[in-house]
């Protein structure tokens, strides 16, 4: 099962077992168990501190638990966990062996302190970049606390399941029987739904922080080069971010990010995040801004979060990014993660032998029809405009698909469904105005972004498409206030821009600090 390579980095990473861990294999006769057995033989084999038990009685086969001797195991894959997964199965093999977790005390003392029982379920697909990100939430959580349950299931094993409980979307978690979210989710985004008290106990302290020289708000690329910038300069820096990482964390591959070949969004992130923490810098994630209030009168300049703390700073830069754009047309908010999509990477494979449309003919539109043509029966890609704006490669290779249809002139107008799911979209005919309705099950909107500056509104200019208004330095219309990254005017929204722009707009925010 596991090939040379990958069977020798597991052998230096089960090194570092404290204790004896069992593999609990719960088998039927299908293919994919005897794939799933051959799998536990080999990790078994690597160290003496796996053993392998093949009399599981999981409900779910085949699957198998990971297990102390003489526990049952709280960590199951229903599922092989290979592909995006295999460092979930990594880091549960260690965890559960007794290999500390990269996690700060706190963070361990709140899950250790949960109470009652939690039985987590989470639905994914092993193509999807975000659903890691939950599995391995889920399962440490698990590992601390003996009232949390958690099994990964692949949606693509247990389709029956996925179909029973109307899942369009991974990952699709599941708390007791409930739906719990959908999409990424990180641990503490998780802790935090759980506890009700979180809340609250974190404004509190966010609340009573001295005031920063520069507070970033946004932790993507742009607010994390912003942060390196300032602390290397040795002042007081803040980073204030919804979620750290911003979009990238929504990408995949990534290929022309200069001097690294390819990699992924959530490495990338992860680096990011890496980086910054090395250096004096406060982050607060998981905090989303409310309000703006640039700094006047001899006074700081103050930023409001939605759980009501308020952030006090000499200079703000302002890094929040953009976010997916909508249709804005019926239906689709109702059916969203009911066959609206937005990643085709992540909840492709769950339209397999299904009929779906893609919105937008740019880039991300054409290699999200490409990437579907290989999964699904048919491909109905609309585009707005008379022509599409991809690449010309992209357009050439799209052409030469069999089951994709190209419609350009196409305005969508509803997104209709049975009220459980999606069956089709409605489109007019720009030049006719013939209204046409196609049967489907899936819609994948790929039409660019929307900047996430509606917190800003009164505070700086922004421009009729709603981005920040900034010059040559990164200064927003507002005195000690600078912006950078996809928020702004700055054109051509790429990963490398915003690390350059966020870099600028922090040595003007020291130089606006120096001089002032």
């Amino acid at each position: 099962m596991l090939d040379t390579t990958i069977k020798t980095q597991l052998t230096a990473y089960l090194e570092k077992l404290q204790q004896p861990i069992e593999l609990v294999a719960s088998l039927d006769d299908s293919a994919k168990a005897q794939e799933m057995f051959s799998l536990l033989q080999d990790i078994a084999s690597l160290s003496p501190k796996v053993t392998l038990n093949s009399n599981g009685q999981a409900a779910r086969r085949p699957s198998f638990a990971i297990a102390r001797p003489g526990e049952a195991g709280r960590i199951e894959f229903a599922g092989i966990p290979m592909g995006h997964e295999f460092t979930s199965l990594v880091l549960a093999l260690l965890q559960t062996g007794g290999h500390p977790p990269k996690v700060d005390e706190d963070t361990i003392a709140q899950i250790r302190g949960l109470q009652g029982s939690y039985q987590f379920e989470v639905f994914v697909s092993l193509s999807c970049h975000n659903c890691p990100d939950v599995v391995q939430a889920v399962n440490l959580m698990a590992v601390l606390n003996p009232n949390v349950r958690s099994v990964m299931i692949d949606g693509g094993v247990f389709q029956q399941e996925v179909s029973d409980r109307q899942i369009m979307g991974v990952p699709a978690i599941y708390l007791n029987g409930e739906q719990f979210g959908s999409g990424r989710m990180g641990l503490e985004e998780i802790i935090a739904k759980l506890d009700s008290g979180a809340v609250a106990r974190e404004a509190e302290k966010i609340a009573a922080k001295e005031p920063f020289d520069v507070l970033i708000v946004g932790g993507g690329p742009a607010g994390a080069a912003a942060a390196i910038y300032a602390a290397r300069k040795g002042i007081r820096t803040g980073v204030v971010a919804e979620r750290f990482g911003g979009q990238v964390l929504d990408t995949l591959a990534i290929e022309n990010f200069i001097s690294v070949q390819e990699t992924e969004g959530p490495k990338l992130a992860m680096a990011l995040e890496q980086h910054v923490k090395s250096y004096d810098v406060d982050v607060m994630n998981l905090q989303r801004a409310a309000a703006l209030k640039p700094a006047q009168n001899g006074q700081l300049a103050e930023v409001t979060l939605e759980s009501g703390a308020v952030l006090k700073s000499k200079a703000v830069i302002v890094a929040t990014g953009a976010r997916w754009r909508e249709m804005n047309v019926p239906g689709e908010a109702e059916y969203r993660a009911k066959g609206v999509a937005y990643c085709p990477h992540c909840d492709g494979p769950l339209f397999k032998g299904k009929r779906v449309a893609v919105i937008g003919g740019g880039n991300s539109g054409v290699e999200a029809a490409i990437d579907l043509a290989g999964i699904v029966s048919h491909v109905t890609l609309l585009e707005f405009g008379d022509s599409l704006r991809a690449d010309a490669v992209l357009q050439k290779k799209l052409h030469s698909l069999p089951n994709v249809r190209v419609i350009t002139n196409a305005q969508t107008t509803e997104v209709t469904g049975d009220g459980q799911k999606v069956n089709g979209l409605s489109y007019q005919e720009r030049i006719t105005g013939e209204e046409h309705h196609v049967a489907l099950e899936g819609i994948f909107v790929q039409i660019g972004l929307l900047p996430n500056t509606d917190w800003l509104k009164g505070s700086v200019a922004l421009s009729p498409r709603g981005e920040i208004e900034v010059d040559a330095k990164g200064q927003t219309s507002a005195e000690g206030v600078f912006a950078a990254g996809d928020a702004t005017t700055a054109p051509y929204k790429q990963i490398i821009i915003a690390m350059g722009e966020g870099a600028k707009a922090s040595l003007s925010a020291f130089d606006y600090l120096i001089r002032s």
